[in-house]
């Protein structure tokens, strides 16, 4: 019998979640073209830590799109920190689009949640008050415990957040990819495969927005 490899069901699931997320109320925006410039902004999910150089989603998500991804993701930043540097990021870039990918270190250090939404919430506005369309993927409420037993959901601050700023959300994504040993290289990090995932599951969120045209 030809069964499905768990990446495979992963992707599917992740799909699904990403197909009921495209029936909210997110806007929908022009297709940017190939070579684009987009930046991806967020902590060691973003840079890839867990894969060799190349692998990391921003990478995989340039080959997908044609767009020229910047990965301007930091091994161990904290919303608070990527706050501080979100403008001379945006500076640097003069990005189309900024995905926005933080927060897993505050969850991992126990800052308060109400905290951690406030910080995310600001690197959100700074986007948004350059007049850049930004995307926010949701990251797990990430605990040692939960990451060793695969029993990781979003945590409820960025689905709140999606809906009190009005910003996409890619849904569900790290929870899927962290639960299945073959697509992880540690507890809270993707390899290699576990990061193509994450850029497919990212590209299908973008494609349903219109920002990415089908392929």
């Amino acid at each position: 019998m030809n069964m499905k490899s768990p990446g495979r069901i992963v992707v599917l699931w992740i799909s699904l979640a990403l197909l009921l997320a495209a029936c909210d109320r997110a806007p929908k925006f022009a297709p940017l073209p190939a070579g684009t410039a987009v930046l991806a902004f967020g902590d060691s999910v973003t840079f890839g830590t867990g894969a060799a150089s190349g692998d990391d989603y921003p990478s995989q998500l340039a080959s997908i799109s044609g767009w020229t991804v910047h990965n301007r993701g930091i091994p161990g930043d904290t919303a608070a920190a990527a706050k501080e540097r979100i403008d001379a990021a945006l500076e640097e870039t003069r990005p189309a689009l900024v995905i926005v990918e933080i927060g897993g270190n505050d969850f991992l250090r126990r800052r308060p949640e109400a905290e951690i939404k406030e910080n995310v919430r600001r690197i959100l506005k700074r986007a948004k008050q350059a007049g850049i369309p930004v995307v926010l993927v949701a990251t797990p409420r990430f605990s040692l415990v939960g990451a060793a037993i695969g029993a990781l959901p979003d945590a409820a601050l960025y689905a709140e957040l999606a809906n009190e700023e009005d910003v996409p959300l890619v849904p569900e994504v790290f929870g899927a990819v962290l639960a299945d040993p073959q697509l992880k290289s540690d507890p809270v990090h993707p390899n290699a495969a576990g990061y193509r995932t994450l850029a497919e599951a990212i590209a299908g969120r973008l494609t349903k927005l219109g920002l990415l045209e089908k392929r």
